[in-house]
């Protein structure tokens, strides 16, 4: 079991468990030794569902990651292809295949279309003349992985792209075929709010599939009370900006990967007198990050001015634990100890590791080029020359400043100002050809239609409305103990999150008008319960809502979402979904098109 995906109102092991039967029961349908070759993109997911200890359990012997040409050797009865529906895959396959059946001594084949299979992935393996060499071809739903208690990923990194650029709805059925799997474990949900146009058909996906299923009648007390679906096209904002959170900013600096993250290793290394500095690591230190681990649990979301005075009080709460050992005099006295070294051990090596991650936090935090750009940043949430040419950005791209840092800053002050004026818009545009190369064109193609970067239509600036009836920037920040979800960015208050506080509480038909500016429809369904299954609350007890943001989340956002489900007298608590986890700079890559 997974220790920290069952501490919340909503027990996620569940979903875990039934995913590792699924894996299981295919395992044991090819009898005997196997290898396993992975689609390496799927290998982080997998992690955090079945670690290698499982497989091996089912007679998994050897992993290979799928390249081109020869298989490695291995003396097994049975290969298994662990991919993605992609057809360049394919082609790989075939090849592994073809090699292998020159080799000699016949092996069984076998492919797990993760998390659908593809008719013209099939096509492809037919033309390629290796569809009949496979005997078991089968689909894995891995559609939401839990990454921690409250936490959700479909991790499809191209999902945003596909549905905004390309009108390919193929991540909004994995979406809602996942939520039918999360109903069937945890009951229906009574209630579906949504704004956007994808909200509407992932909506509109999972009526259907429930009147597809009407035979059976899911008799399973509801654990969620509402479902609200967000497209991350009504709030383009939140991701261009600088997250401020301990976790947000070690995505930004660093990445975080499959709740993995790899930092550089000089700063976790003892430092041993006379040593010199020699002999230094050069593999990077890779920590895992949820919340099994106590103290990151407790600074993760904090504004990360406030994580030292958390990491310093907790140095000497442990150092005085450690002293305790001489105040132990009797042997139940020493034996009581001797038991909670092992704890007071982990605790030591966890609050190093943390310090040394503030310490290269902080190294980027107070430099002098992030003190200007984050004044920027603030300078257009808050309404500030969002209409005019910004000389920080021109000064990044006449220093050639990384591109992606540039097009972030130009993307801002287009959303924040509705759109940038087109003498404006060309300046930055030509600006940006001229220093970085002609062909990051089509990037600012995918950009405009993404509406990140676009002309001002109608000549009207819509962001001050939003900006005020939302309470969208807050002046006075308590970044040490906060009191309102605008301290995960000093000073701004996601639009996606004020729009979930406010569904709570008093309802959406306060902000009617902004809901109207806001791109695509808003609505709201109802799922019929079997009497008996209808929730009475008792006094006091919150209500939990799932909130599913198509597109992607950033981890300031979650943090946003986690500090609401704390609020004393909030009222409901929070389960977060999402199709990928993402920061401004996964999000723009993901829309750039890489030179041929």
């Amino acid at each position: 079991m997974a220790a920290h995906l069952s501490y919340g109102r909503v027990n996620l092991n569940v979903l875990r468990e039934a995913v590792r039967r699924e894996l299981r029961e295919f395992l044991d349908k090819c009898a005997g030794s196997k290898a396993i070759v992975w689609d390496e993109y799927l290998t982080g997911p997998f992690g955090l569902i079945a670690q290698y200890s499982l497989l091996k359990e089912h007679e998994v012997e050897k992993m290979f990651t799928l390249k081109g040409s020869r298989l490695p050797a291995a003396d097994v009865k049975n290969i298994i292809f662990f991919v993605r529906p992609r057809l360049e895959l394919m082609d790989i396959i075939a090849e592994n295949v073809l090699s292998e059946d020159r080799r000699g001594p016949a092996r069984d084949f076998h492919i797990l279309f993760v998390p659908r299979r593809s008719l013209l992935c099939e096509q492809r393996l037919k033309d390629l003349g290796v569809l009949g060499s496979f005997i078991h071809r089968e689909e894995y739903s891995l559609d939401l992985i839990p990454f921690d208690g409250d936490l959700l990923s479909m991790e499809s990194e191209s999902a945003f792209k596909e549905c905004y650029l390309e009108s390919d709805q193929t991540s909004l059925y994995h979406a809602a075929k996942g939520l039918m799997t999360l109903q069937a474990l945890y009951g229906t949900i009574p209630q579906i709010f949504g704004k956007g146009e994808c909200a509407r058909q992932v909506a509109n996906m999972m009526i259907r599939m429930k009147r597809e299923f009407t035979g059976s009648q899911n008799s399973i007390f509801p654990v969620f009370d509402n479902l609200l679906l967000l497209d991350r096209n009504v709030d383009l904002l939140t991701p261009l900006a600088t997250q401020l959170t301990y976790e947000g900013l070690i995505d930004e600096i660093y990445g975080i990967q499959n709740s993995y993250v790899k930092l550089p290793p000089e700063k976790f290394t003892p430092k041993k007198q006379g040593d010199g500095g020699k002999d230094l690591p050069t593999e990077a230190k890779k920590l895992q990050l949820n919340s099994a681990e106590e103290l990151y649990a407790e600074i993760r979301d904090k504004n990360f001015n406030a994580v030292g005075s958390v990491l310093s009080k907790r140095a000497k709460v442990i150092s005085a634990a450690f002293e305790e050992r001489h105040n132990a005099k009797t042997v139940g006295e020493i034996k009581q100890f001797v038991s909670q070294l092992p704890h007071m051990q982990a605790a030591r090596g966890s609050l190093a590791n943390h310090t040394s991650i503030a310490e290269l936090i902080k190294d980027v935090t107070t430099s002098e080029d992030f003190f200007d750009k984050l004044t920027v940043e603030q300078e257009f949430m808050s309404g500030i020359d969002t209409d005019k040419v910004n000389n920080y950005i021109e000064d990044c791209i006449a220093q050639k400043h990384p591109l992606i840092k540039v097009l972030r800053l130009v993307c801002l002050q287009s959303v924040c100002n509705s759109g940038l004026k087109p003498k404006v818009l060309d300046y930055y545009k030509r600006e940006i050809l001229q220093t970085y190369g002609y062909e990051h064109i089509l990037t600012l193609y995918n950009l405009e239609k993404a509406g990140l970067l676009r002309p001002q239509t109608g000549g009207r600036n819509n962001y001050p409305t939003i900006r005020k009836t939302l309470r969208l920037w807050m002046d006075d920040v308590n970044e040490q103990n906060p009191t309102d979800i605008s301290y995960v960015y000093s000073g701004y208050a996601p639009l996606s999150v004020r729009l979930a506080q406010l569904l709570s509480r008093p309802g959406w038909r306060s902000i009617e008008e902004v809901l109207r500016i806001l791109p695509g429809p808003h609505f709201e369904e109802r799922q019929p319960l079997p009497t008996g299954l209808q929730k009475k609350r008792q006094p006091g007890e919150n209500r939990v809502t799932l909130i599913f943001f198509l597109g992607g989340v950033t981890y300031a956002e979650i943090a946003a979402l986690r500090f609401l489900s704390q609020l004393e007298d909030g009222g409901t608590e929070y389960v977060i979904a999402t199709t990928k986890l993402m920061n401004g700079t996964t999000w723009i890559e993901s829309l750039m098109e890489k030179p041929i």
